[in-house]
């Protein structure tokens, strides 16, 4: 609490400084200094948080006067460095050598500098030595984070107790979510794993490049990845100049986003314009080199499916099973008549269908989806927070880059194709056949543990009787009975299929060996006595 208290007050002296409330008093400025400039000041010197939080800003112009935007635009990569006598300090103790010993060259001029760390330049010894970028965590910078968000989860404790919608809006579960992300973030080994992980979801892709890691220089608190050379997403005037097609490079942006977040299940979700390159050398097919890795989501399965069935609906108009997926995951209550919830989505979506992106505002959209879910007491998914401050930005970055992308037909095929595969019967007969080893172990283990604590007399909670026991034991037996006849009936067809390929002709009949009939048979026994 005084840590919280003490941190509110640093945050209004920073405010009255910089005279920030007059950006929305509408008192005229008493500081000479222009308001955007005043402002990213100030988000500097409150720290990491509040950088991040003007970092989100940048990326909407259409949100934000133009002044204003531009100025946040300099927190995505152009925040004061720290000395570059500390940046080689720390690199010397998480290496364990001397920087001469590490590097044929280290440059001391900072690259970039950002909220949570700065880049340097280098190169690797060895003939060719190889260009690299050397990033390094700000020193001391863990106890600032740990300020704003006991700060931030003190707030999220007051709105949660006295808000009359606290327990819908889960604030302290959103603040814990933050936390996780930031605190990874500041991890930069884990940063490389995630390069690694995009490297290989994208290797050979031409829509995308992440640089190869060099895991031998490389800690926690510094990451050393292949330098890229490309040109920063907001040279717009020098696109053109080269004749830069622009309907493919934001197209291939989205097309990027949706498979990472389906495809993969693996996205990147700090898409802000200092995070990525464009790689012009073919100016009719341009594409996007990534560069920073350090925030990225994952769904889960669960989660993936609901928001892909989500999206179809949407783009397909389908207003009712919208309302209903809503329903059945339990995001609004089980009560709620989908008929009403349906008529309230038709409300929202319909005027924005068949409008380029730039008639769109996916800010206004959402506001206007929370204001109807608040009707509906929606439950907010902190899970899902992430995902929607990336969908912005992907959107933001989409407005400056093409304005009349229609987000709708680039990514409807994305989703249409991911659906398809996932339902396809081979994805089906995959996931048994990955699945089959583990149940085998486990639901026979499960049985015999309840069986043994039901013949003891012991009881399994909840208040069942003995009756309800009775049943209970004779359904775990079945279960049992069912599952090894469901592992052989699988086995027989694994076993059919093989012997299919490596029998010899002499042995068939109809085209397929004996055995493979024989095998055929047992497995649509067992399927049937399984059922």
């Amino acid at each position: 609490m005084i840590v919280a208290v003490s941190r509110l007050w640093r945050i209004h002296a920073v405010i009255r400084r910089y005279r920030l409330q007059e950006l929305w008093n509408g008192k005229p400025a008493s500081d000479p200094r222009p308001r955007g400039e005043r402002l990213r000041l100030a988000l500097q010197e409150l720290g990491t948080v509040f950088i991040k939080f003007g970092q989100a800003l940048s990326t909407r112009p259409d949100v934000l006067p133009p002044d204003i935007a531009g100025e946040l635009m300099k927190l995505q990569d152009q925040v004061p460095p720290f000395p570059t006598a500390e940046a080689r300090a720390l690199i010397e103790a998480e290496l364990g050598k001397p920087i001469a010993e590490l590097f044929a060259r280290f440059d001391d001029e900072p690259l970039a500098s950002a909220s949570v760390a700065q880049v340097h330049t280098a190169q690797l010894p060895g003939e060719g030595g190889i260009e690299v970028c050397v990033k390094v965590i700000r020193p001391g910078i863990e106890k600032f984070i740990a300020k704003d968000i006991a700060l931030l989860r003190s707030l999220a404790g007051w709105v949660e107790r006295l808000h009359p919608e606290g327990s819908r809006l889960q604030p302290v579960a959103i603040v814990a979510e933050y936390e996780k992300t930031l605190y990874d973030e500041l991890d930069l080994a884990r940063e490389g794993a995630n390069a690694a992980q995009l490297r290989r979801n994208w290797l050979g892709s031409e829509l995308i490049y992440h640089p190869l890691v060099f895991w031998d220089y490389t800690r926690g608190k510094v990451l050393t990845l292949e330098r890229l050379y490309g040109h920063s997403v907001r040279e717009l005037d020098h696109f053109r100049a080269l004749g830069v097609d622009f309907s493919v490079l934001a197209g291939r942006g989205v097309e990027i986003f949706f498979k990472q977040v389906f495809r993969d299940n693996f996205f990147h979700a700090d898409m802000h314009p200092g995070n990525i390159f464009v790689d012009v050398s073919n100016p009719r097919r341009p594409s996007y080199l990534a560069l920073d890795f350090g925030i990225v989501g994952q769904l889960t399965a669960q989660d993936q499916r609901y928001l892909a069935e989500n999206f179809l609906a949407f783009f397909n108009r389908d207003y009712k099973r919208i309302a209903e997926l809503h329903v059945e995951s339990g995001w609004i209550p089980e009560g709620t008549r989908v008929e009403d919830f349906e008529s309230a989505i038709r409300t929202v979506c319909e005027p924005i269908f068949g409008r380029p992106i730039k008639d769109i505002s996916f800010g206004y959209f959402l506001l206007r989806l929370f204001q109807i879910a608040r009707r509906f007491k929606y439950q907010v998914q902190p899970q899902l927070v992430l995902l929607q401050k990336t969908l912005l930005q992907v959107e933001g970055l989409g407005r400056q880059l093409y304005p009349d992308l229609d987000l709708w037909q680039t990514a409807k095929p994305i989703m249409e194709d991911w659906m398809k595969k996932r339902l396809a019967p081979s994805t089906a007969f995959n996931r048994l056949k990955s699945q089959a080893p583990a149940l085998a172990e486990t639901l026979p283990l499960l049985a015999e543990n309840a069986l043994k604590r039901l013949e003891k007399g012991e009881s399994l909670g909840g208040g069942v009787s003995n009756r309800e026991f009775a049943a209970l034991r004779r359904e775990l037996l079945d279960s049992q009975r069912r599952t090894r006849r469901l592992l052989l009936a699988v086995g027989a067809l694994i076993a059919a299929v093989l012997l299919y390929g490596y029998a010899p002709s002499s042995q068939q009949f109809w085209g397929l060996p004996w055995g493979s009939w024989l095998l055929g048979a047992v497995s649509v026994f067992g399927l049937w006595r399984a059922r």
